[in-house]
């Protein structure tokens, strides 16, 4: 019986020390799927990398070797897009953002007496109900300038002086400003040197030292020089330098060139065909357009575009100074690269279409906002010559792998041209260039034209999605546009 007992004892100590002894279990902690949100994604929206690795393909972010870092600035949101008509037609529309939340953009041959209308669109930034919003020209004055053959509107992102900007038939051009809202213009002054032919105009301005108005204003034209000619006004638009060479003197770059853009530090940036011929280049004046340095882009591996559009690569300046390109590559994609040092070197080119079937893009924009937020523009096809609008933007480029979202902000069935090779060349309403800019809450504007409607002018953005300013986080959503919008 004690040995009974002793040896009880004996196995009740020996199970009790072995428990302790024992290998403590790991605890397994299941990172949240970044991707699961409260209701499903759209079949119009994707996440991806750059080369168009879905984000959401576990497989091909692997094989890619890609290492995900959805935290921070790079965290998702759930994210749509759409688009909402002017009510009148366009052509090569260019749009403005005011601080008093109207968007501007331009239509030909819409205003007085047949002149290029100025449309303002108020109630349409962080819109609650589809019928909030409505569309006017605002460009009503005594005595309008005629209709001109490439309409251009632009407002200047630091005193939100809006400029009309008018090319009459290669002859020359008119400049007329407005400072409050549209509601009264003034008499046009004349923007021409005589010595060259005007076409291909943009213009923007900077707040680089100018003795007359808080800013400095540049324009450019493509003339009878084998390179873009510039101009300056340090009066607000008053009175115009005589143009000069908008790059170096011996620069074959060809005379079109993408939309000027102004950073905080006073500097201009503009985007062509690079002086040798092979690729694309930035090109940047840090006195005021008087003259211009060149900055290649990294184009070895995208190559360059053999479309109307290939003269033209795009910039972008963010809040921070910070410098973002796209331009199209040799098939027919968009392409992305950014600088930290104004321009004088560049991050590897980064594909950014969606992860689907595009046989091609075309008319390629690009708009930042906060510090390494960047928002895309362009028209694709999908097949069959259905060309469709996508937005795609990223909220922390410059991560190790910044993560990009698509929307298309047109439904299949809706197409905004069925004509064949239409991102190719001059096309409708889209004529030869798109414009895009962000607005102060951080939320994407892309100025187009709906040409299967009639070339109906039409803002196309995010009803949901991330912001692209200020603290990171979802934008405030709005309901969706589309066709009813149309008229």
């Amino acid at each position: 019986m004690r040995r009974t007992i002793a040896l009880l004892i004996v196995f009740l100590m020996t199970s009790s020390l072995s428990g302790c002894f024992e290998k403590e279990q790991e605890e397994v902690v299941i990172e949240p799927n970044p991707f699961n949100f409260d209701r499903d994604i759209p079949a119009s929206t994707w996440y991806h990398y750059s080369g168009g690795i879905n984000a959401l393909n576990e497989s091909a972010v692997l094989e890619a070797n890609i290492t995900a870092n959805l935290t921070g600035e790079n965290v998702p949101y759930w994210t749509q897009g759409s688009y909402y008509s002017i009510g009148m037609s366009t052509f090569e529309p260019t749009i403005g953002i005011t601080s008093n939340d109207n968007l501007y953009i331009s239509s030909w041959g819409n205003g007085p007496a047949g002149s290029t209308a100025i449309v303002q669109c108020s109630g349409l930034i962080e819109m609650k109900i589809i019928s909030d919003y409505s569309c006017v020209n605002t460009y009503d004055p005594l005595t309008p300038v005629p209709n001109s053959n490439d309409p251009y509107v632009y407002v200047d992102k630091w005193t939100d002086r809006i400029m009309k900007f008018d090319m009459h038939a290669l002859l020359g051009m008119t400049v007329e400003w407005s400072d409050n809202e549209g509601a009264s213009w003034s008499p046009p002054t004349v923007a021409t040197d005589i010595r060259s032919v005007q076409d291909h105009q943009t213009i923007s301005s900077a707040p680089y030292p100018a003795a007359l108005h808080p800013t400095t204003w540049v324009f450019c034209i493509n003339g009878n020089a084998p390179h873009p000619l510039c101009s300056t006004s340090f009066d607000g638009g008053n009175t115009w330098s005589p143009e000069v060479s908008g790059a170096p003197i011996d620069c074959q770059s060809g005379g079109l060139t993408a939309h000027l853009e102004g950073g905080p530090n006073g500097n201009f940036y503009r985007g062509n065909i690079g002086c040798s011929g092979d690729g694309y280049s930035i090109y940047k004046s840090e006195n005021g357009g008087f003259t211009w340095t060149e900055h290649p882009l990294p184009t070895e591996i995208s190559g360059t575009a053999d479309t109307w559009n290939a003269e033209e690569a795009q910039v972008a300046i963010d809040d921070e100074g910070f410098v973002h390109a796209m331009w199209h590559g040799s098939d027919n994609m968009p392409y992305y690269s950014y600088s930290l040092d104004e321009g004088n070197s560049w991050s590897n080119a980064m594909m950014i279409a969606p992860p689907i079937e595009l046989t091609g893009t075309g008319f390629p924009v690009i708009t930042a906002g906060g510090s390494g937020k960047v928002a895309f523009g362009y028209v694709g096809d999908t097949g069959n010559n259905s060309w469709n609008g996508y937005i795609t933007v990223a909220t922390d480029v410059f991560s190790e792998n910044p993560l990009f979202t698509t929307v298309q902000i047109n439904d299949d069935d809706d197409p905004l041209d069925t004509t064949e090779d239409c991102g190719y060349n001059r096309c409708g309403g889209l004529g030869d260039f798109l414009d895009m800019g962000v607005d102060q809450y951080g939320r994407p504007w892309f100025g187009l034209s709906h040409n299967s409607a009639g070339d109906i002018g039409i803002f196309a953005t995010l009803t949901d999605g991330p912001v692209l300013r200020g603290i990171h986080g979802p934008l405030t959503s709005m309901p969706s546009g589309g066709p009813e919008t149309l008229p």
